[in-house]
């Protein structure tokens, strides 16, 4: 069966392919009612984590819980080894991810309403989604916990562009040759991205991204938990950590009450001593005050997009070839969203009717082998690398990969046949080099890196021959041990030898290096992912 699995921050949704629909599917609760979400919730229940609505029962009872665990992926130094604490517990995040995406299989096999479909031997076949601004740790481990769990794992869409191929096959009719581009803003429970994509029958091409990886749902329920706390006279510090996590939970599901004509939000504040909560009314207006800043935000963050499409005559269209501006996301759901998108960028504004659905969906049309659908992306940011210079005295900074590099197609279509590989050669100036790998948002006008700036992997390799058969005979780098160089002073060598480097990028924005020393033939290959 093809999925599309959408791993969000507070909701995770999965649609499948049918027969030319794409249904989302239906799991059912701890009650036995049916929901259109799974919980992205773990909870450490006497020793066992359980997720999902296992995990929101327990949480209910005080269980040590957490939500948006996936908001740690974004962290700069997140690795294979990352921890995250659980009440008094410290639990590999990697494990995290791997056991929920378990329970999600096991619910579509046993609690869902595709449960008939699948028995214990069916292939399940998912089409992951992350968000555009991911970095390469993100993907990776989103997709081997994906893997590890047993779903086999089609491929890697960043998640705007899979809800164009849900716009596309919702509303093909918008696209017309004079207006083939659209807009995708993807506000979720705690990342925000706008990609801007060509859309030519089922060919979609994305011209370019940005976003802001810490934004999203999370914030705006903060916000309001922060104006209950204060319409009941109390802070955050009286609260215990639990009932800080039962409010933050309240308050998310009366945000998602709030409709176009609601003018006030009811609120329960939990009480501190074990007295009866608090009951305080928002006035809709004073939240939609508190989170303005946060949606201006995001308009901010798109604005390279619309800019770029801006007529200089101002011929009066404000976004010619567009078809729309599509909103999606969970978050986007806020009446405010949309109506601040369109006070910026005019009326040319379209809000998905399945807004917290529209990116799974997509997924599964990308999933879909029938559906014969193309995409060709490219990296969202920038990947470079840190060298010595003189000595080892300077750094100098080197961006290999441009973040605008288109790669292969993400669904393995016709475009993909041949991989995205940069390949270089240069004499090598030191004995060691020590590659200092990093991601980055932006570069200066002298080609520094500049804004979110994520480490990567540090990788020595040794030029001198005498220093290559020590690392080759205490099983150095090249085969996962030690390295002995790291200590060592680095000085200059007279005619160095001819070094290649190999990047090679998969659809999925991963990349693996080689490097070679062309002189002796000793190499080093790394998937450059921690």
């Amino acid at each position: 069966m093809d999925l599309g699995l959408d791993f969000g921050t507070t909701h995770t949704v999965v649609a499948h392919a049918d027969r030319g629909n794409y249904p989302v599917v239906a799991f059912l609760d701890e009650e036995g009612d049916a929901r259109d979400h799974f919980p992205s919730v773990v909870a450490d229940d006497g020793g066992t984590l359980v997720y999902g609505f296992a995990a929101v029962e327990a949480a209910r009872r005080g269980v040590p819980s957490a939500r948006s665990f996936k908001r740690l992926l974004a962290e700069p130094r997140i690795t294979p080894d990352t921890v995250m604490r659980l009440g008094q517990r410290e639990v590999p995040l990697f494990d995290v991810l791997s056991g929920f995406f378990s329970a999600v299989l096991d619910a579509l096999r046993t609690a869902s309403s595709i449960e008939g479909r699948l028995d214990g031997t069916t292939p399940v076949r998912a089409m992951l989604g992350v968000p555009a601004q991911a970095n390469s740790a993100q993907r990776f481990l989103t997709l081997e916990a994906c893997r590890r769990a047993g779903f086999d794992v089609a491929g890697l869409v960043n998640e705007p562009s899979a809800a164009s191929f849900e716009f596309a096959h919702r509303q093909a009719r918008s696209i017309t040759s004079r207006r083939d581009l659209v807009i995708v803003y993807d506000l979720g429970g705690g990342t925000f991205d706008a990609s801007l994509l060509r859309l030519s029958g089922t060919h979609h091409e994305v011209l370019d991204s940005f976003g802001v990886n810490r934004l999203g749902g999370d914030d705006f329920d903060h916000a309001l938990a922060t104006a209950a706390l204060e319409a009941a006279g109390r802070s955050w510090t009286e609260l215990t950590e639990a009932s800080s996590a039962g409010l933050l939970e309240e308050c998310r599901e009366a945000k998602e009450r709030i409709g176009p004509q609601s003018r006030r939000v009811a609120v329960e504040v939990p009480a501190a001593d074990g007295r009866p909560s608090t009951p305080v009314t928002v006035p809709v207006d004073d939240f939609y005050a508190a989170v303005t800043p946060l949606v201006a935000a995001t308009t901010d963050a798109m604005e390279p997009l619309v800019q770029s499409l801006r007529s200089p005559e101002g011929d009066g269209d404000e976004l010619p070839g567009v078809a729309g501006i599509y909103i999606v996301g969970g978050a986007s759901g806020l009446p405010l969203v949309p109506r601040l998108l369109r006070s910026r960028f005019g009326r040319r504004v379209h809000r998905s009717p399945m807004p917290s659905a529209s990116t799974a969906v997509g997924l599964a049309i990308a999933a879909d082998p029938d559906a014969g659908f193309s995409l060709r992306d490219r990296l969202s940011r920038g990947f470079g690398v840190f060298r010595e210079r003189e000595g080892g005295a300077v750094l100098s900074f080197d961006p290999v990969l441009d973040r605008s590099l288109r790669t292969a197609d993400a669904l393995g279509g016709p475009a993909s046949a041949e991989p995205v590989v940069v390949t270089r050669r240069y004499r090598a100036a030191h004995n060691i080099g020590w590659f200092r790998f990093v991601e980055y948002s932006s570069v200066d006008d002298q080609g520094e890196p500049r804004g979110d700036l994520a480490p990567v992997a540090q990788i020595v390799f040794p030029f001198d021959p005498e220093l290559q058969r020590t690392e080759l005979g205490v099983g150095g780098a090249t085969a996962g041990g030690p390295s002995l160089l790291r200590g060592l002073p680095i000085v200059r060598l007279e005619g160095g030898p001819l070094l290649e480097e190999r990047y090679t990028v998969d659809p999925a924005g991963i990349i693996e290096l080689s490097l070679t020393d062309l002189t002796t033939g000793y190499r080093q290959e790394h998937v450059l992912h921690v």
